[in-house]
């Protein structure tokens, strides 16, 4: 019976800890499957984090709040595109660079906020459902923005492969040369998508700020970011396995105190340290081109694209 308890708890800690990761990995795969890479996804969710704070601080409105973020989030993805689509600009650059810029004008925002208590998500149980043996308790017993992430994940993997504007998506990012002859506004979809990635990041945020730690800190994303983009990777651009990567990556703090209740202990170096070995990893990645197509990325992830060149 205890250790049924000790999982269960285990398991609910791990999706509570692994929505953020989740929103901020399926908008990333929206964002690479267009054939932009988005480094700035850290900046993005911390900035989420401050602004869904600040807004629900002040309009005591969770919707308001939430809203606030996506959009602060997109916009940080819109400029993103901007430099990476219109002027054909670094794209890891242009991402270190948002990540830079949001880590330090959400601790300038957020510093007079600290400490300070505003509005939260509360668990919702959903009648029935959450009476469920085991299932219930996992799955049915969350907050409003857990449910939404977890319809989020079929909903971003139809969208990615069954319809229309998703064979317009993947085509972006596997050769934007052919997509433009097709008729496909490259440039627009870069746009609409790295926005939509950009909002996603800032509604990861949000979740930690609003749900999973109300409050304010700085830096309180805590590299989830890096972890995120680590993730698309593990995850092939597929939103089932980032759904899975996430919640395994979410469960490892929550498994921590578990452990710990048990007297075994994961040195805390580990945890912090695994955020850099992702940036490493990424960069590594990133610069590459055998090694993203030996893992199935989209062909012409990171290349801009002028129309009447070759494609990717």
């Amino acid at each position: 019976m205890m250790q049924s308890a000790f999982l269960i708890a285990t398991l609910v800690a791990a999706i509570r800890a692994g929505t953020p990761l989740l929103y901020a990995t399926i908008g990333e795969i929206f964002t690479e499957r267009a054939g932009v890479l988005n480094l700035g996804v850290e900046g993005m969710m911390l900035m989420g984090a401050v602004s869904a704070f600040i807004a629900g601080y002040h309009t005591h409105s969770l919707f308001i709040a939430v809203l606030v973020a996506m959009l602060v989030g997109g916009t940080m993805g819109l400029l993103h595109a901007f430099v990476s689509v219109t002027l054909r600009g670094d794209q890891v650059v242009s991402g270190l660079a948002l990540t830079i810029f949001g880590t330090g004008l959400s601790a300038f925002l957020g510093k007079p906020y600290i400490g300070q208590k505003g509005i939260r998500f509360i668990a919702t149980p959903i009648p029935l459902f959450s009476k469920i043996p085991w299932l219930g308790p996992i799955f049915f017993r969350h907050d409003v923005l857990v449910y939404c992430s977890f319809l989020l994940i079929p909903v971003a993997w139809y969208w990615i492969s069954r319809t229309r504007p998703g064979l317009h998506l993947r085509s972006v990012g596997e050769n934007p040369a052919t997509a433009d002859v097709m008729g496909i506004h490259v440039a627009g979809v870069r746009y609409l998508y790295t926005f939509i990635g950009g909002a996603l990041a800032g509604l990861g945020g949000a979740t930690i700020s609003l749900a999973y730690t109300p409050g304010w800190i700085e830096g309180m994303t805590a590299g989830r970011g890096w972890i995120a983009i680590g993730l698309v990777i593990f995850a092939f651009w597929d939103p089932w396995k980032a759904a899975l990567g996430a919640y395994l990556f979410g469960g490892v703090n929550s498994l921590q105190f578990g452990l710990q209740t048990k007297g075994i202990t994961i040195p805390i170096y580990f945890l912090q340290m695994m955020p850099y070995i992702l940036t490493i990893f990424v960069l590594l990645f990133a610069s590459g081109s055998r090694i993203r197509r030996h893992l199935g990325a989209p062909a012409a992830l990171g290349m801009p694209y002028v129309r009447g060149e070759r494609g990717a």
